[in-house]
């Protein structure tokens, strides 16, 4: 299909007018900017790929394909203790802004919506509209919109009103975010969207804000969910996306980290991260070797435990006082080093 097939036929509707007809006056606009090479706004990019790779005529007036039931419980299914985590989520996000016409939605990585929040008094319009579970908001179903264009583009973003590629959504404003797994995979999207006709685009992007600490907040829960038996490290952020955690394992080595923690420190976009450990990631001091570090780590632990008593430290390590004595002695702790470590007491 040709861009030049969509070119609206005026013998055709002989009587409208566009300034009579916004519907057509939006669809004019949207080919313009996909016949146009030098429009390069990510919004008009977005317009491209629906035009040009998708197929898609911004006048169509199919509503959403939707799945059945069974079929959306057994995608929600495959994302395990994901939903379970993300559910208080959004139904604190739905009392954030659902007294406000919006509806909260949540998606797999496809675009299909898994989970859903809106009022009673909105519901046949988000049903109507679509914005339903079981329904299919990739970009390549519905062209530029929230949801779709967030995951093709991996990113946050907001879709006002006209910036939807169809001409049916143009009355609806939507704000996602992408919410990441712990193996650093696009899991899914957030998706708040309003029916408010007289929402502006100030407001939009304060929804915006909110869904995307949200979409965070989701994703720093599902990863600890995933590394239960890990301690987790919220490491520095410097105006990343995504939230920043590495799971260390009881050897001190890194085996999990979120996507932004993956781009940050290099550990790659596969899965499964190769074992590391978390002060060579981390940037600590390493004049000494890794061994000696947590030998000294270990004997320092020792030794506060026995409340600073060498000898009750060397009897829990299984070695003598005079072996504990001369590893200190190499690791460069002093004697004087021992009662530092003791613990402090209440006195009575």
């Amino acid at each position: 299909m040709t861009i030049a097939n969509h070119t609206p036929n005026p013998a055709r509707n002989p009587v409208r007018h566009p300034e009579r007809n916004p519907e057509r006056n939006h669809a004019q606009t949207v080919l313009k900017a996909v016949e146009n090479a030098s429009a390069a706004s990510r919004l008009a990019a977005s317009w491209r790929r629906s035009v040009i790779k998708h197929g898609l005529d911004p006048e169509q007036r199919a509503a959403p394909e939707r799945i059945e039931l069974r079929e959306v419980a057994a995608r929600r299914d495959r994302l395990g203790r994901f939903m379970e985590v993300a559910a208080p989520k959004l139904d604190t996000l739905f009392q954030m802004v659902g007294n406000s016409g919006c509806c909260v939605l949540l998606t797999d990585h496809t675009g299909l919506i898994l989970d859903q929040r809106s009022g009673d008094g909105d519901a046949d319009t988000f049903e109507r509209w679509g914005l339903w579970s079981g329904a299919n908001w990739s970009e390549a179903a519905q062209g530029t919109n929230g949801i779709g264009t967030c995951i093709a583009e991996g990113r946050q973003v907001t879709i006002h009103r006209d910036e939807h590629f169809f001409t049916r959504n143009i009355a609806m404003s939507c704000m996602d975010a992408p919410i990441w797994g712990p193996d650093g995979q696009l899991i899914g999207a957030l998706d708040v969207s309003s029916s408010r006709a007289d929402q502006t685009e100030a407001w939009s992007r304060l929804i915006a804000n909110v869904v995307a600490q949200t979409a965070r907040q989701i994703e720093m829960d599902a990863f600890r969910a995933a590394f239960p038996h890990a301690r987790i490290i919220v490491a520095p952020e410097e105006r990343t996306e995504g939230a920043m955690l590495l799971a260390v394992d009881a050897d001190d080595l890194v085996i999990g980290a979120t996507r932004a923690a993956r781009r940050a420190y290099d550990l790659g976009a596969h899965q499964h991260i190769t074992p590391r450990p978390a002060s060579d990631i981390l940037g600590r001091d390493t004049t000494e070797s890794a061994l000696d570090r947590a030998e000294r780590a270990a004997l320092k632990r020792a030794i506060a435990r026995a409340g600073g008593n060498v000898s009750a430290a060397a009897r829990d390590l299984g070695i003598g006082r005079a072996t504990l004595y001369r590893r200190m002695a190499r690791l460069g702790m002093a004697e004087t080093d021992a009662p530092a470590t003791k613990v402090l007491r209440p006195s009575s």
